[in-house]
């Protein structure tokens, strides 16, 4: 009787679709509100702090006098806490999460710094 069962239901499947996804030939397609890993416009940041300061985890760290911007990835919980104090709207949640790592990484950006106008006019550029 178990074997009418199971028959009738691979025939009913055979002309279904699949329910699960090929990953590596379909890519995933992410939901609008997917909170992923954060990412930083460091040209666009002023190194005010705040959000290092509002990160419930500590996983940011802002140095102004050396320009640099670092965060923990593994200490980040994607709340989006920093994403949203922002004032010049330069950190963004990407629509991916960390990739999984057996070791603790700590992310470093550092803004470079531009030559403005005045000084290419002194240098004879």
């Amino acid at each position: 009787m178990a074997h009418l069962k199971i028959g009738k239901m691979v025939l009913r499947s055979l002309g279904k679709k699949p329910a699960t996804l090929m990953y590596p030939v379909v890519p995933r397609e992410w939901k609008e509100r997917t909170r992923g890993h954060i990412e930083i416009d460091i040209d666009e940041c002023i190194f005010c702090g705040i959000c290092s300061r509002k990160c419930p985890t500590d996983a940011l760290t802002v140095d102004r006098d050396a320009k640099r911007w670092t965060i923990s990835r593994m200490g980040c919980i994607q709340c989006s806490c920093c994403v949203e104090v922002c004032p010049k709207k330069c950190l963004v949640n990407a629509a991916e999460y960390t990739d999984p790592s057996a070791e603790k990484t700590v992310d470093s950006f550092v803004k470079r710094e531009t030559e403005t106008v005045a000084e290419k006019a002194a240098s004879g550029e």
